[in-house]
């Protein structure tokens, strides 16, 4: 009998933590992600988009042939009833849209309902923690903030604001007509753009599902056509369902601010309750993080020999804990089920989004509970597999009684089975919008106008956004360090989220100290000046919103053009994998921004809709996709495309750089 095929864990990735761990997973027989990726073959048909599963008259598969691509003969294929692989193709991308936005955008309706209920006093275990928050957001819904008594204006109720804001925002979500009212907050030329192309979403339900409307057999049959829905769609999650999640969290759990922090699987304790929250709502971490400290908790573990509790994060629930409380990362997407495999993770505990099904399969090796806690994501499987159903209502009771599952379980471990890596990294995380604006100018002065002169003046090229999650058909971490190392060599300055920060924490790239290391001289010189890293982590995937509202910033601050297509901006998503990183990519293109891929979005056995996708979509909206496997090269092209924005800006020569005193500060910011 053939030797099963095995992932070498040297060739999979470059985070040595991870090595050891595929190492003792293989040596005690138990499989992960990893391996199947080596034993599965991907269906070249699906990957480039031409599979039609629509009605069952199919699958309809119609491949590109050599000939057809070279011109050798006319492309003349279609499915049975009769739809063009451009038809097809198109179909099955805007599919793709409507699942990412609305995984991120229902994250964002439970946020809603959530600080609703606080707000109606029906959810008291959360609370207003940032009023200056709260009253900011409500200028974007058009919510007063004062009350008129007598002659005078009076601070109106914090209470009174938070239930107005929770209605006219929960409303969006089933708005049927008009626009919706958060992309307000958009530069004016870009908001011209989507209303010139008709795509100003009216309601984020309404979008999704006329997308799957559209692509019933026999309905929309215009890939231009069925884009623009996509694009429309992007529109109602990105400025949408995505940016009100994290303004809401923000009021609810304080704004993330810069913070240090620990990653990777040495954060775990040999000594401690060791519990994973992993997933994307915070709703249920934060109360986690919270339960873990209360003085009945504390005790509870010392009655099970335990010195207390870590709290660890994996995906981008990771990423919540760590920018507002400093909770250690426990890893990526891709490290999931090897953080089981160290024998020392007592829970872990899941809500929505990237949750391998096989954590079950491989809790059951060990004595880890997998307990699961939304309505919406059960888990059938597994006999170490426990569902401790999460509301909101009784939030703090059912974090505790998670904690104490996690903490009865404690001593069930069996120490010869522990192995936790050593290795570990240190980062500065928390960059929100907020968090940038102040330490580009402190309490009094804060403002973009220091990132804008700096740009302008050549000490930073541009602003590139790398984003995305982990994909195991590529060099785990690897791509996407490749690809900011040789960005920030070039004077871009890094802004970064997801499973691609963890990559940079990981690769040390997430430190002040990394810019004398690694960048040019020029934004060196700048984040020496600010103390900043060169990459600026900004949170969760949600929080790719937060980039866009950074982007607005800059815009604001003058002298970088009118609207985002202007900026000598971009994205990049070097190992994305998931529907929602396809349903985040459009919204940054129907924005304004040049978004390259590393991983190929299943387009390419239609020739028309790629060239739509990568060439065409920059005349209706600014931006556009490209696709380029190698990270060097990749960078190299989103290099290109900052440079000729600085070309069309005018700023692309050199510039004496002047010291200015303050006096020549204020005539600036007199003009």
């Amino acid at each position: 009998m053939a030797e099963e095929k095995k992932a070498v864990p040297e060739a999979v990735t470059c985070d040595t933590a991870t090595i050891k761990m595929l190492h003792i997973a293989q040596e005690k027989g138990e499989e992960t992600i990893f391996d199947r990726a080596v034993k599965m073959k991907q269906c070249n048909i699906g990957t480039e988009g031409i599979c039609c599963k629509i009605c069952s008259q199919g699958p309809c598969r119609v491949p590109l042939t050599k000939a057809i691509k070279e011109g050798a003969e006319p492309d003349t294929r279609k499915g049975l009833c009769g739809a063009t692989p451009d038809t097809i193709a198109a179909r099955n991308l805007v599919r793709m849209i409507a699942g990412g936005c609305a995984t991120h955008s229902d994250h964002g309706r439970g946020v809603i309902e959530t600080f609703r209920a606080m707000a109606y006093g029906e959810a008291k275990d959360y609370t207003i923690k940032d009023e200056i928050k709260l009253r900011e957001v409500a200028g974007y819904f058009g919510v007063s903030i004062t009350v008129q008594d007598g002659d005078d204006e009076a601070p109106r109720d914090k209470w009174d604001i938070a239930r107005d804001i929770a209605d006219i925002a929960l409303g969006q979500w089933g708005q049927q007509q008009g626009r919706m009212i958060y992309h307000n907050r958009a530069p004016e030329a870009t908001k011209e753009r989507w209303i010139k192309h008709g795509v100003w979403p009216r309601g984020i339900d309404r979008e999704v599902v006329e997308i799957m409307h559209r692509t019933h057999m026999g309905v929309d049959q215009d890939y231009r056509n069925l884009l623009k829905q996509g694009a429309r769609c992007s529109l109602g999650n990105g400025w949408g369902g995505s940016m009100m999640a994290p303004a809401m969290q923000d009021i609810m759990f304080g704004p993330p601010y810069p913070s240090t922090g620990n990653i990777n699987l040495c954060v775990l304790s040999e000594t401690k309750i060791n519990i994973i929250v992993h997933g994307h709502d915070p709703l249920l971490s934060e109360m986690i993080v919270a339960a873990v400290h209360t003085p009945d908790m504390i005790e509870y573990a010392k009655t099970q020999g335990a010195e207390g509790y870590v709290v660890a994060g994996m995906c981008c629930t990771a990423n919540e804990i760590l920018v507002r409380h400093g909770m250690p990362i426990a890893g990526d997407y891709l490290q999931q089920e090897l953080a089981v495999v160290t024998g020392a993770v007592e829970a872990m505990v899941v809500d929505v989004q990237c949750v391998m099904e096989n954590l079950a399969n491989i809790s059951e090796c060990y004595h880890t509970k997998f307990i699961t806690t939304m309505p919406i994501a059960k888990c059938a499987s597994g006999k170490n597999t426990v569902h401790i159903e999460f509301e909101e209502h009784h939030a703090m009771d059912i974090a505790k009684q998670i904690v104490k599952t996690a903490a009865d379980n404690y001593k069930n471990r069996k120490p010869e089975s522990v192995n936790i890596p050593s290795e570990s990294n240190k980062m500065v995380v928390g960059f929100s919008t907020e968090a940038i604006k102040y330490h580009l100018g402190g309490t009094f002065r804060g403002s973009f106008v220091p990132l804008n002169d700096n740009i302008i003046n050549g000490r930073i090229r541009g602003i590139v956004g790398v984003v995305g999650c982990n994909n195991a058909r590529v060099e785990h971490d690897k791509v996407n360090i490749d690809l900011i190392k040789e960005l920030i060599k070039n004077d871009v300055i890094v802004l970064t989220t997801g499973c691609s920060a963890m990559a940079c924490g990981k690769a040390g790239l997430l430190t002040p100290e990394a810019a004398a290391v690694y960048a040019g001289p020029g934004l060196a010189e700048v984040c020496e000046t600010v103390g900043i890293p060169p990459v600026l982590h900004m949170g969760a995937c949600v929080d790719n919103s937060r980039i866009l509202t950074a982007a607005t910033e800059v815009i604001k601050a003058g002298g970088l053009g009118k609207e985002l297509a202007d900026l000598p901006a971009a994205g990049a998503a070097p190992g994305w994998m998931s529907e929602k990183a396809v349903g985040i990519g459009q919204y940054f293109v129907t924005s304004g921004v040049y978004v390259m891929l590393g991983v190929p979005l299943p387009i390419y056995g239609s020739p028309k809709l790629a060239h739509h996708l990568e060439e065409e979509m920059e005349d209706l909206y600014g931006g556009k996709w490209a696709y380029d496997p190698d990270p060097i090269s990749s960078a190299h092209k989103l290099i290109a495309h900052l440079d000729k924005k600085r070309k069309a800006l005018g700023i692309d020569t050199a510039r004496e750089r002047v010291l200015m005193d303050m006096a020549d500060r204020q005539k600036l910011e007199v003009a």
